[in-house]
């Protein structure tokens, strides 16, 4: 394994606060993911379903996971089966989890090879009354292809249609959405590698840089630092590119008296980062550059002072905007007029700030959460304001990780060079 994984207490402890949201004589499964095909015999990389790897710590193919908390037996309240190693697999893929291995890594006592889930939740669901199944209900979620979960709940529904089905992602959602300090420190960990890698692109930006190099820098450092990589496809966007806010093209090069905008993240034992930092390709901001992004920033700082639990991301994010109107009409991009006939369905802002503030942060980039929860101690969340004026090809977006916490927040991210002085001065450095 590349990289560390968390302890297995976490997982163990994870199980535990499920089995306490779950109504008496409930069973639990979920599948892992795909391996999804691109062209004749290519295949995507094996990404986990992050419900499974949240409560079993287990990231290969074809694992299974069952939890049966009111089992008859104890053997039977909770049962891990993770994909067996014959002879080809051994030849042609290298050797899958043993048994014991899967037992170490997850806290499960009782694992089984995948060929024995069938008959077990043939037996065991007769004993059940509620079923717990994974669906993917993330608010972003496109769902086109069906998945494992999905082609299981059909089969299960088929065979056994009077049995009372529950949805598992609100309670996932809810747990996940607080962090334990094991994955703090995960992400952490992430966020260590990817300021490593702004700070070598730091280090190297210059005009005719390709936005190809400054992908191709950020990949070199995660991978030496023994991420498996990219927690999603990097935004190294130059010039007029910076105004798009999904580029991922990274194709063009990085001009004199341009900014690049460099939204990235590592991956690290399956929790991850999201930064932004906004550099200037020449190592100066221009006066107007310079302006639009000490306006930027003290819109992020505006929004870390008010980042408090007991508030909505909703209420947390108008409040957000509200102050962002205020930086956009000193700029002259809004009118006071404009900034006093504001309302939620006609607010000029989003023309130049037209996302949302946060984000959950944790196993998925836009980790799950109950959207109309309110804000609570352990969640993690990105504050990414932006300005983006595109008649004049410039958009800055500044991008930090925050912990919330009891009494405020605490910057993940604090170490990472945003200040406009400490930027040049590292880039005069050159």
């Amino acid at each position: 394994m590349r990289y560390d994984p968390a302890p297995a207490d976490l997982f163990v402890r994870n199980r535990e606060k499920l089995a306490g949201l779950l109504k008496p004589g409930s069973l639990v499964v979920v599948h892992a993911n795909d391996v999804l095909p691109t062209n004749a015999d290519g295949v995507m990389p094996f990404k986990q379903n992050a419900n499974l790897y949240y409560l079993s710590g287990i990231d290969q193919e074809e694992t299974i996971l069952l939890l049966f908390p009111d089992a008859r037996e104890e053997a039977d309240s909770a049962i891990l089966y993770t994909r067996e190693t014959n002879e080809h697999i051994r030849v042609w893929e290298g050797e899958k989890l043993s048994q014991e291995q899967a037992s170490e890594r997850s806290g499960i006592g009782s694992t089984k090879w995948t060929g024995a889930f069938a008959d077990d939740f043939a037996r065991l669901a007769k004993q059940a009354e509620h079923l717990y199944l994974e669906t993917n209900e993330h608010a972003r979620a496109d769902n086109p292809v069906p998945t494992r979960n999905d082609r299981f709940i059909r089969e299960c529904q088929e065979r056994f249609p009077l049995h009372k089905y529950e949805r598992l992602a609100p309670l996932m959602a809810r747990l996940r959405s607080v962090k334990e300090p094991e994955e703090i420190a995960m992400i952490r960990q992430a966020l260590a590698i990817t300021e490593s890698g702004l700070r070598r692109v730091l280090d190297k930006l210059r005009p005719g840089f390709g936005e190809w190099q400054v992908e191709a820098e950020l990949a070199h450092e995660f991978l030496r630092s023994r991420s498996r990589g990219f927690a999603f496809p990097p935004i190294a966007a130059s010039g007029a590119n910076t105004c798009c806010l999904h580029y991922v093209e990274n194709d063009q090069v990085c001009q004199d008296g341009d900014l690049v905008l460099i939204d990235v993240g590592a991956e690290w034992g399956y929790w991850n980062a999201d930064l932004t930092r906004t550099f200037p390709v020449n190592g100066r901001f221009t006066p107007r550059q310079r302006a639009v992004y000490e306006a930027v920033l003290r819109i992020q700082r505006h929004a870390m002072s008010i980042l408090r639990p007991g508030k909505t991301v909703k209420e947390y994010d108008r409040a957000v905007k509200d102050y962002a109107a205020e930086e956009l009409e000193k700029l002259g991009l809004l009118t006071a007029e404009e900034v006093a006939n504001r309302s939620e369905k006609n607010d000029p802002v989003r023309k130049f700030f037209m996302h949302g503030t946060s984000h959950h942060l944790g196993l998925d980039v836009h980790d799950v959460a109950l959207p109309h929860e309110p804000i609570a101690s352990g969640n993690v969340f990105t504050v990414e304001p932006g300005i983006y004026i595109a008649d004049e090809g410039l958009g800055i977006r500044l991008e930090n990780n925050v912990l919330v916490t009891a009494d405020g927040l605490e910057d993940l991210s604090a170490s990472v060079p945003i200040e406009p002085d400490e930027i040049e001065a590292l880039m005069a450095k050159q």
